[in-house]
């Protein structure tokens, strides 16, 4: 048997050999892209890119690179670099020929490169990201070792799945070796905080520590995976994606009812939701299929917030046009980075610089939203309005009433009483005499005064329903035909209140334009303010007894106030707009009209279908389209190892980083999108039960000389906690953490004097019982004054996306976690609680720490927090009442536990609480 395995060693030991030989042998020649393209981006996109083309030449397109330029000569002669203008102007001695201008000159490797590629024939490749994923194979790990598979040993045995395969391989590559798994304590808290946002439990830690059986750590990822604890902790991710705010941004920033969306997030991510449907919900949930009363699903039109997280300008004197305008570039941009990982501003103002696709794919693409009905008004419409009691009662009322007069009906009915859609905002009034601007964007008019509205469609209506206010009494509003002076369709007494009404017209068809003028001759200086109209076909069953009941129903519930939230609501027909280019991006500036389209870069939209947003939707979660698997599962990988495959998660192009490991990214992706569905706990837990992750993450000088940022993951992840999770851990482990889930947003203790609300007046308003204490997620996000210690540890303002959080490590988080309001609380909560476990100050500190860590604490770092609390126990015992500066949060009072606070405070600021391991 041994003579056997000998002879079968050798035989295969020679096969490989041979195959080593002629691998090494062949010339695989010059590979554009990881080649060439550097180049041409380092030293000619600047002048013959997307933004310049300077001589008619460019680099940025094949073809372009291969028609002649100004000069009537050729850059790229494929196969022949001698006759290439390119090289012959590279090589030139003249400065005024020679290339790049002014830059610096290629160096020897770089024209060889450029040349032999030239000479290959000059073939041209799309960037690796733009290409269709497909599943690579996973690197065998047989060698001559473990006798190419027979033995269970080594690399064998270290490997859990497939993702430490492709690790594996990189690590031989750079003549690295992979790091023993962790110690369990250390595990458990890794995973728990990169799962669920949440250190473990002193009872979970030690569960695991004893549990003995073969699958002991997976029960723990599927435990945490299960928790709802999971949800909260990466909607704090995606709430960044979303530029999620409890306001409404610029100078007045006021406050946004949003907070339904977010706790949309939260329960998707709980109930593991596919992300390719959870991706459709929230770029075109209004556009999904509709319930029994034809509108959406509630889930999916507040799912459409992703899209109204965007800011609104209220500032006096702005453009609401342009604000508009300013929103829906952010939702193109944000929609490419989130899903694309692209930087697709850069198309705003001319074709991308380094990437192929040209200006006018940056408005085709932005008309898949264009038609979004919010136009930057005051009060944020559309909203999703949510009626209670009687409100409640009576829209159920007039449905049901709809139902036996003319189901038809219903849809619209339904739309306008949730959504009050469409309707034409009074902004958009052309101004005639006596009127003005209210409130930032409303229609105000006095005695004599009128207005026009333009193209009006009145086929089909009956009524004009419209919100108005005013103090003027017996003031009467009057609708004209086509012009100022032409035949009158309405005459509409305005009510002193603030209403809505609806007044019949007189039957019309098609499109004018509408003239509204004031008579208020008692009050001819006060203002009647219009904030919206729409004319619509009257409800059915008219002259049956209780129809100006239902209708007075129907007034009433447009009328009375009710909570809301914006969401997006798609203008059809009339209220579809046209989308043109903008000349270098200058809104003001309209080139040619578009259609929605997506670019040639990428797979195409399916045939014969409708372009809308829904249809964009699919695109963007589609297997054939190249980008978006892989974007999102690097965001995930980048979460938990610190680090993305690519580093730059928001830029897979090619002046983004290239992926460390390409071929594991792919392999994520395919199973991401075919074999876990879509699942974003199936894609977890394959990488955290991996042995990559689990490795400890201690190093040695070797892999710091090789590796010293752990590209090639020789060790597990070390890095600085979240600003949500360094709050919620102090929380956590000092036994104040609130479980409780949902609603609005919180205001937990923070300095004072941090929120300036001129406009409003506005004030943080300290929370009460457990809601001070619940996880950060659900903390109130003014984007003006961001919670400050969450700021202070790289927490966005949210005005705009953000991928990642670049981390920093600063002296204002020492000052933080000492001196903020939260910390000194949990220190105090903390020391009650070490002060229970054990009698003496050793003993105490040693529990506090190991509350903190799960480790044993060493001597050396026992002796400081000594030291530590036996200075302040001296101090305190001088001037007791210095105590009480420091217990201000529970009933206790003595030297000892003012002391062992301060110790306790310390211990929250070590770099090894604040970092997970």
């Amino acid at each position: 048997m041994l003579k056997r395995i000998v002879i079968l060693t050798g035989i295969l030991g020679l096969a490989f050999g041979l195959w080593s030989w002629w691998k090494g042998g062949r010339d695989s020649g010059i590979d554009y892209n990881s080649q060439v393209k550097p180049i041409l981006n380092k030293h000619c996109m600047g002048c013959h890119g997307g933004v310049k083309k300077a001589g008619d030449v460019s680099f940025l397109f094949e073809h372009e690179m291969l028609e002649p330029g100004k000069s009537g000569k050729i850059p790229v002669v494929r196969g022949d670099a001698d006759a290439s203008e390119m090289m012959r102007r590279i090589l030139s001695h003249d400065p005024e020929e020679r290339m790049p201008k002014k830059g610096t000159p290629l160096n020897d490797d770089e024209v060889d490169i450029l040349r032999k590629w030239i000479n290959e024939g000059a073939e041209w490749e799309t960037h690796w990201s733009y290409k269709r994923v497909e599943r690579p194979d996973v690197p065998s790990l047989n060698n001559i070792g473990n006798l190419f598979g027979l033995l269970n040993t080594g690399d064998k045995k270290w490997a859990k799945n497939e993702i430490d395969h492709f690790v594996l391989d990189k690590i031989k590559d750079k003549g690295l070796k992979v790091s023993p798994e962790a110690d369990r304590a250390t595990l458990i808290r890794r995973v728990s905080l990169d799962l669920t946002g949440l250190p473990p439990t002193e009872k979970e830690v030690a569960d695991f520590t004893n549990d003995k059986s073969e699958n002991a750590y997976e029960k723990v990822v599927d435990r945490l995976l299960k928790s709802p604890s999971y949800g909260e902790r990466w909607t704090s991710m995606w709430m960044d994606l979303a530029r999620y705010a409890d306001t409404k941004g610029y100078e007045s920033d006021g406050g946004r009812t949003m907070w339904r969306y977010r706790d949309y997030v939260v329960k998707s991510f709980n109930d593991d939701k596919p992300f390719d449907q959870f991706t459709i919900e929230q770029l075109a949930g209004d556009l999904l299929s509709k319930d029994k009363d034809g509108f959406p699903k509630e889930e999916n039109i507040i799912a459409t917030g992703f899209h109204r997280n965007t800011m609104t300008n209220n500032e006096g004197g702005t453009d609401d046009e342009e604000f508009r305008t300013a929103a829906l570039i952010d939702r193109v941009n944000t929609t490419w980075e989130v899903w694309q990982g692209t930087t697709f501003g850069c198309i705003q103002c001319h074709s991308h610089p380094y990437d192929p696709i040209p200006h006018e794919d940056y408005y085709k693409y932005m008309a898949f939203f264009n038609n979004a009905r919010d136009e930057d008004v005051w009060d944020e419409w559309p909203k999703l309005r949510f009626y209670k009691g009687e409100d409640s009662a009576r829209v159920e009322k007039v449905k049901d009433w709809i139902r036996q007069n003319d189901p038809k009906q219903l849809p619209e009915v339904t739309q306008f009483m949730k959504v009050m859609e469409p309707k034409i905002n009074a902004h958009n009034f052309v101004k005639g005499d006596q009127s003005t601007v209210l409130l930032i964007s409303y229609y105000g008019v006095k005695n004599k005064g009128n207005a026009r509205i333009s193209q009006v469609n009145l086929s089909g209506a009956d009524n004009v329903v419209m919100n108005v206010s005013t103090k003027a009494e017996n003031a009467v509003l009057t609708l004209h035909l086509d012009k100022l002076d032409g035949p009158v369709i309405s005459e509409i007494k305005i009510p002193m209140r603030d209403s809505v009404i609806i007044a019949p017209i007189i039957k019309t068809s098609g499109k004018h334009d509408i003239y509204l003028s004031l008579s208020s001759p008692k009050a001819p200086e006060e203002w009647v303010r219009i904030t919206w109209m729409s004319f619509q076909k009257a409800l059915p069953g008219a002259g049956k007894p209780d129809y100006d009941k239902i209708v007075s129903d129907y007034a009433t519930i447009l009328t009375r106030p009710a909570e809301a939230m914006p969401v997006v609501w798609e203008g059809k027909g009339d209220f579809a707009r046209k989308t043109n280019v903008f000349v270098r991006g200058n809104w003001m500036v309209k080139g040619a009209e578009v259609k929605p389209d997506v670019p040639k870069l990428l797979a195409p939209l399916p045939a014969n279908q409708q372009k809308d947003r829904l249809a964009l939707a699919k695109w963007i979660v589609n297997r054939d389209n190249a980008l978006t698997g892989r974007v999102v599962v690097n965001r995930f990988w980048e979460q938990l190892f610190g680090k993305g495959i690519v580093e730059t998660v928001e830029d897979f192009g090619s002046q983004g980083s290239e992926p460390t490991h390409p071929e594991l990214l792919d392999w994520l992706a395919v199973k991401f999108m075919e074999d876990d569905h879509w699942s974003v706990k199936k894609l977890l837990k394959t990488i955290t039960m991996s042995a990559t992750y689990r490795q400890a993450s201690k190093t040695d000088k070797d892999k710091l000389e090789k590796d010293p940022y752990n590209i090639w993951i020789s060790r597990g992840p070390r890095v600085r906690l979240s600003a949500e999770q360094v709050r919620d851990q102090a929380l956590a482990c000092s036994g104040l953490i609130s479980n409780k889930m949902y609603g609005p947003g919180v205001m937990p203790p923070q300095p004072d004097k941090i929120w300036q609300s001129p406009y409003s007046g506005e004030k943080w308003v300290l929370s009460e019982g457990e809601d001070r204490y619940r996880r950060g997620v659900y903390t109130y996000w003014k984007r003006t004054a961001p919670y400050p210690s969450m700021v202070t540890f790289d927490a966005p303002s949210r005005e705009f996306c953000q991928s990642r959080r670049i981390l920093t490590n600063t002296p204002l988080q020492a000052l933080v976690t000492l001196n903020d309001p939260v910390y000194l609380e949990a220190a105090e909560k903390l020391a009650a609680k070490m002060q229970k476990r054990g009698k003496t100050p050793e003993q105490q500190l040693t529990e506090g720490y190991r509350m903190l860590t799960f480790q044993p604490i060493e001597q050396k770092n026992l002796n400081v927090l000594v030291k530590v609390y036996k200075e302040a126990l001296t101090a305190y015992k001088k001037r007791p009442v210095d105590a009480d500066s420091i217990l201000v949060y529970g009933k206790e009072r003595s030297p000892e536990l003012a002391a062992l606070t301060i110790s306790a405070n310390v211990m929250l600021n070590l770099d090894n609480v604040v970092t997970k391991e």
